[in-house]
């Protein structure tokens, strides 16, 4: 990939190379939701979404054949390549950018969130404009204590103050591509790597439904989710 921003073209990488070690088996990514692979519905938004023009797809080494035949399969037009992911998903999100052609903005959302939708990237791509870094959260609903590792209630931090990220997470290309080159610390998030970079990162608002599948139970949540909103659909 070149250093260069090029036009002002938004791409994304979706991020799916995970060991789906708590599903019981099997890659969550291609589960069954509604009768289609869990991963359509993300790369479904991001196809209609007009200002993305490229998507790269990172999936662990074992599921690109299949990713590729479902790409072909769906009909996907900015799915332009299947990459291989790394050990951790900073060294994924790497891969993906380093496989995007050049563009201003990026877009990196987890594959495991089915729920995506127009309002969260559009939302996204006007809160990136301010700082360059942009991060899909929602206000926590929940009273959150700091336990020590015995068990221990270390403190309460003010609910007013805390918001639980997701993803999409939106970047100037450039500047994420600089970050995963000097960030050696492990992080679960690429807006983690700007923090500790010292760079401002905007949170915009992502929706409650937008959630991560983890469990099995997820699904049967995700599937619920995904109902509801075809329902309502005029």
């Amino acid at each position: 990939m070149s250093s260069s921003t090029g036009s002002y073209n938004t791409g994304a990488v979706v991020v799916a190379a995970g060991s789906s070690s708590r599903m019981g088996g099997g890659d969550k990514i291609f589960a069954p939701l509604l009768g289609r692979p869990l991963i359509c519905y993300a790369l479904d938004q991001l196809e209609s979404f007009a200002p993305v023009t490229e998507v790269v797809l990172v999936l662990g080494s074992a599921a690109l054949g299949r990713g590729r035949n479902l790409v072909q399969q769906q009909g996907y037009r900015k799915v332009s390549r299947v990459c291989p992911g790394g050990a951790r998903r900073q060294d994924s999100v790497r891969a993906g950018l380093e496989a995007l052609s050049p563009c201003r903005w990026v877009m990196v959302h987890d594959g495991a969130r089915p729920c995506l939708d127009q309002g969260i990237l559009g939302r996204g791509l006007e809160a990136v404009q301010e700082t360059g870094a942009a991060v899909a959260g929602v206000p926590v609903k929940d009273t959150i204590k700091k336990v020590s590792p015995q068990g221990l209630v270390t403190g309460t931090p003010p609910r007013s103050l805390l918001w639980a990220a997701q993803t999409p997470q939106v970047f100037d290309y450039q500047l994420l591509w600089e970050a995963h080159q000097r960030c050696t610390q492990d992080v679960t998030d690429d807006a983690a790597m700007l923090e500790a970079l010292g760079h401002p990162v905007r949170m915009f608002l992502g929706s409650g439904a937008n959630l991560k599948v983890t469990t099995p139970e997820d699904l049967i949540l995700a599937e619920a989710l995904l109902r509801a909103k075809a329902k309502a659909r005029p």
